[in-house]
């Protein structure tokens, strides 16, 4: 196990090389000129030279990606141009919304995902298995701003029993369960999808594994249903969703974006909306890879849960 986790992690260099690579590349395409940005309509192009100069963003793009890379080496990830702060500064304080919205729709997509498709695998062909997989269908067709649009309009505007907007109230609030009012209908709105990919996945590998021999065995043995289910079923049926549940977290934190948007959700999702109208490069670019960071710490954390269900894994 030591040596598969070894492994694991020394893999993670290469793939944040690249994840640098892209995210550079990818945000130096954003059409705009940052300078012009900075000083508004009326920039003079003797001063967007001196403030593109300035900046380092008259050089080739690959002095300036490596400037930019020897800079997150040190820890430093540039200054926000409009913010005028540091980029982790911000990044970090925007990090622990995103992450508690992210992890609220994670855990709430995986308990209704992993639910729903035992129930639906068990129950197969039933009039349970047939509403379950209509509204997984629903689930997985209905965007996720949008279903927060309709979320907000019945919850919020038509029966007034959930707040619309933010993170807590602006006078007064502040407190756990003021937090936790705010938090459902954007948690819900993020899940939805996630967590129906997760049941089909779910009722698909559960019916895989209740076909296998060692079940019909475990049942001539005399085990009752719920011990057949949970201790072998189930068990073995999670070594396939887990990866999944991994997948699923890159997409909560990819669709906080605009749903931090819809729901005005003070995290990083909306702060990167701002950053790209406003050209700030450097903030898009921490955000994004912290972001990135972020989840390929959590497949890490992933395949290290499969390995200890499937002990196999690690020795291959």
């Amino acid at each position: 196990m030591g040596v598969y986790i070894m492994r694991r992690l020394l893999l993670m260099v290469p793939v944040l090389f690249g994840v640098t690579v892209i995210v550079f590349l990818v945000i130096s395409l954003i059409p705009g000129d940052p300078a012009k940005a900075i000083l508004g309509t009326f920039a003079t192009p003797e001063n967007i030279a001196r403030v593109n100069h300035d900046l380092g963003l008259d050089r080739a793009l690959p002095i300036q990606y490596f400037i930019w890379l020897g800079n997150l080496l040190h820890g430093d990830f540039g200054r926000s141009y409009i913010l005028h702060r540091p980029v982790l500064d911000e990044v970090l304080d925007r990090l622990f919304p995103t992450l508690l919205l992210a992890g609220a729709a994670l855990v709430l997509s995986s308990a209704v995902g992993l639910s729903l498709g035992i129930i639906a695998a068990i129950r197969q062909n039933g009039w349970q298995d047939k509403l379950i997989t209509v509204a997984v269908l629903v689930g997985i067709s209905t965007p996720s701003f949008w279903l927060g649009i309709l979320l907000i309009f019945w919850f919020g505007v038509r029966l007034s029993i959930l707040p619309v907007g933010g993170m807590e109230e602006m006078f007064g609030g502040g407190g756990a369960l003021d937090i936790a009012r705010h938090l459902v209908l954007p948690a819900v709105a993020l899940a939805a999808v996630a967590g129906a990919v997760l049941v089909r996945l779910t009722r698909g590998s559960m019916l895989e594994v209740m076909r296998q021999d060692y079940i019909r065995t475990a049942r001539a043995k005399g085990l009752s249903e719920s011990s057949v289910i949970f201790k072998h079923a189930f068990r073995n049926a999670l070594v396939n969703v887990i990866p999944i549940i991994g997948l699923e977290a890159g997409f909560v934190l990819g669709g906080a974006v605009y749903i931090e948007t819809v729901f005005q959700w003070p995290g990083i999702g909306r702060m990167l909306v701002n950053a790209i109208s406003t050209r700030d490069i450097l903030l898009v670019q921490g955000g994004v890879l912290i972001v990135a960071g972020a989840y390929v710490v959590i497949n890490l954390l992933t395949d290290i849960a499969q390995s200890v269900l499937d002990p196999r894994i690690s020795r291959a």
